[in-house]
């Protein structure tokens, strides 16, 4: 997803090293007689100006003051990002390695064969931070005004409504081919290299609709050139307000979102992940998080270890069987 340009340019002047301020979580017991943490915490996300950059970033800075000691979001980018999720997989399971990521941890093992790691073996879940509910968008020229309408006239019209999508596997792409399956329409895409590309050319008049994230999608909507039928999160976002949602519209439980969770290695001390919950869920709740975050296009989350691990195989079920159903693959 990506962000706005002043949201990029401000986390590439931060310091990647954050200091600690006076310690208030209570040290966490690790097994082997030293408290946690006594020492740098590094978290590893991807490319710099991603929402996971920015939320690694405002997560660090509290967390620092938090626990005591100083922490490092490093970007590993290469390999499609891989190379920061081999990095958290292989670290030690000792809290000091954490990881801050996308969905695609847990989808890329469905769309290669050649993922070199497990999302369900090798990483503790930490929790969900936020999501990025996707929006269904459409052209003005096209003459509906809600889902239902839409769906009513892409079934009196299959195969002749067209819909801009970004890469294959992309969020906005899979939300498209959820939506089409679960109204049982039929509609041509129109893929382009990346979600802005794809947003652009249909507020050109280049096809008919479009999956687009929050951030760069309700913008468009809320200037006229695009019209906002739905909101694909199962309950209603301040992000856009006023606009309905899909599951709403007449397609219970429709959910399709980007989202950002935080990891540890496996077998990381389950004292040391209720503590870097703890502290991660009290700062994404404080007003000034949700602030920023929402001005990013995310909603706050924060849920507990247990939910987000059930949550994250709940949406790997769901996504990998749509995958597989329609026989798509990564780029």
């Amino acid at each position: 997803m990506e962000l706005p340009r002043h949201v990029a340019w401000t986390i590439c002047i931060e310091l990647l090293i954050v200091h600690a301020g006076p310690a208030i979580a209570q040290p966490a017991s690790t097994g082997s007689g030293q408290p946690y943490p006594n020492k740098l915490i590094r978290i590893y996300t991807a490319e710099p100006g991603a929402s996971t950059d920015f939320s690694a970033r405002l997560i660090a800075q509290n967390l620092a003051s938090k626990l005591g000691q100083p922490v490092v979001v490093e970007n590993r980018g290469g390999a499609s990002g891989t190379i920061a999720v081999q990095s958290t997989a292989k670290g030690s399971p000792d809290g000091y390695t954490l990881l801050f990521y996308t969905d695609s941890l847990w989808l890329a093992p469905f769309l290669r064969n050649d993922v070199p790691y497990d999302p369900v073996r090798d990483f503790a879940t930490i929790t969900i931070a936020a999501i990025s509910p996707n929006i269904l968008v459409v052209h003005p020229s096209l003459p509906v005004k809600s889902v239902k309408e839409l769906i009513a006239l892409a079934k009196l019209k299959p195969g002749e409504l067209s819909y801009a999508t970004g890469s294959t596997a992309s969020s906005n792409h899979l939300a498209a081919e959820l939506f089409k399956l679960t109204a049982g329409i039929n509609m041509v895409r129109i893929p382009y290299k990346g979600a802005g590309p794809a947003l652009n050319a249909l507020v050109g008049g280049q096809g008919e609709l479009m999956f687009a994230s929050t951030n760069t999608g309700w913008p468009q909507v809320k200037t006229g050139r695009l019209r906002g039928l739905a909101i694909a999160g199962l309950q209603p976002s301040a992000l856009t307000p006023g606009l309905p949602t899909i599951a709403s519209s007449g397609l219970p439980g429709f959910e399709a979102a980007s989202t950002n969770a935080m990891f540890a290695p496996a077998k990381t001390p389950p004292a040391i992940v209720s503590l870097l919950n703890q502290e991660v869920v009290r700062i994404l709740n404080q007003t000034d998080t949700k602030e920023k975050l929402s001005n990013a296009g995310l909603d706050v989350v924060g849920n507990t270890p247990d939910e987000a691990a059930a949550k994250i195989k709940s949406e790997m079920a769901k996504w990998g069987k749509l995958i597989r159903d329609i026989g798509i693959g990564a780029e």
